[in-house]
């Protein structure tokens, strides 16, 4: 059973310290409070470490959108058991798997010590924390709903993640095979065909006209590789700096919804992602101009974004939010048409959940189709390298062969 540390206050207001064991923080503050004590801090006390803190691997490691959401779920529960919310964020930042994490915990602490909001304290720690997190939690302080907020943040976050691990797991497997494929090659052209071709020039014949042209093209790669590798790397960093100026990016995140298969993807996970975050930002008590502002922020693709800012203007302008929706072609028509639907009923916050399930599951299945056509396309890729490698090898082998009778 671990132990905790804990700071209370008896009945007579004189401060209480010491360490107990218990099975939770929360079991002890239950304790605690049972004695008639006001808990102002409840800690678990250091344990034997493994590793010496210098040389701990996790300890250079950056927190991840994991960290954050594991965070967000132990606050919640602590929360909604009756702990502080300052005893919280101590205890959040002691059970923090990496040492970057628990001290982004720590500084929200203290930032709230000496005078600041929740909100206002996850500021500084923009790139862990969306801006949808800050909307949450600046509505859930003043509607005393902080413990339902960050539960619901916890599981935007964790949706996101779940579909970015659907796609990079899809394309795992085929990255794996190619990778493996550009070894075997790699190996035979460099290694095994060059001495073929030196055992057979010592017998005065010459490669086949295969695996000759195979072994130039090797031999060209050889002398020129550094170049190209250069160049490419020179073309990149100009696209990348091109990608930065904001009409090409626009042009270019427009054009990329324009893709077969990729744009569709782009699409699904674009109308997922305005629907789910809309829908937890108005159930919560955020205003749409507010939602529509923190959503926009959300999205990473521009025209996606632009067409959010357009949304915001026109109901700014006392229009219909569905209106711009249905007008472009950034999202699902699905999206505008249930907006309407929600606008008319008066239940924009259940319609828009409605359409995030549908749409999520809808990416889903997408991925899993975009997976099962990625396999037979790099089987198709791969096999022809591999083949026509194999073949130039084993006409080399026959030629030895040949040779030596």
């Amino acid at each position: 059973m671990p132990e905790f540390q804990f700071i209370a206050r008896d009945a007579d207001g004189r401060d209480q310290t010491g360490a107990l064991p218990a099975d939770t923080a929360s079991q002890l503050v239950s304790q605690l409070r049972g004695r008639g004590w006001i808990v102002v801090d409840v800690r678990e006390a250091d344990g034997p470490s493994r590793w010496p803190e210098a040389i701990r691997p996790s300890r250079w490691l950056p927190a991840t959108g994991l960290d954050v959401e594991v965070g967000l779920q132990q606050l919640a529960t602590m929360l909604r058991s009756g702990l502080t919310l300052l005893s919280s964020l101590r205890t959040a930042a002691e059970q923090a798997r990496r040492p970057a994490m628990a001290a982004v915990w720590r500084q929200v602490a203290q930032r709230i010590e000496t005078g600041s909001t929740f909100a206002d304290a996850l500021g500084p720690h923009g790139r862990l924390f969306p801006p949808i997190v800050a909307q949450l939690v600046r509505v859930g302080e003043a509607s005393g709903t902080l413990d339902l907020v960050l539960q619901r943040a916890a599981h935007h976050i964790e949706q996101s993640r779940r579909i970015r691990t659907m796609l990079l797991t899809s394309l795992m497997y085929p990255a794996f095979v190619l990778a493996a494929a550009l070894t075997v090659t790699g190996f035979m052209v460099f290694g095994l065909i060059p001495k073929l071709q030196k055992f057979l020039v010592g017998r005065g014949r010459g490669l086949p006209a295969m695996s000759q042209t195979l072994l130039d093209s090797a031999t060209w790669l050889n002398a020129h590789g550094t170049l190209l590798l250069v160049s490419m790397l020179a073309l990149i960093a100009l696209v990348a700096m091109i990608y930065r100026i904001p009409a090409v990016r626009a042009a270019w995140d427009r054009a990329a919804l324009r893709v077969p298969i990729i744009g569709g993807l782009l699409r699904l996970a674009g109308t997922a992602t305005v629907a789910r975050a809309m829908a937890i930002l108005l159930d919560s008590g955020v205003t749409l101009l507010t939602g529509l502002q923190s959503v926009a922020a959300l999205l990473v693709n521009h025209a996606m974004r632009s067409r959010v800012e357009t949304a915001r203007q026109a109901v700014i302008e006392g229009g219909a939010l569905a209106d711009p929706f249905l007008a472009g072609r950034e999202f699902t028509p699905m999206l505008g048409r249930m907006t309407a639907v929600g606008e008319t009923t008066g239940t924009l916050a259940a319609v828009l959940g409605e359409v995030a399930d549908f749409h999520e599951k809808q990416l889903a299945s997408a991925i899993r189709r975009f997976s099962a056509l990625i396999e037979p396309v790099t089987i198709f890729v791969v096999g022809g390298i591999v083949g026509f490698v194999y073949i130039a090898f084993f006409l080399a082998l026959f030629s030895v062969a040949g040779g030596g009778r």
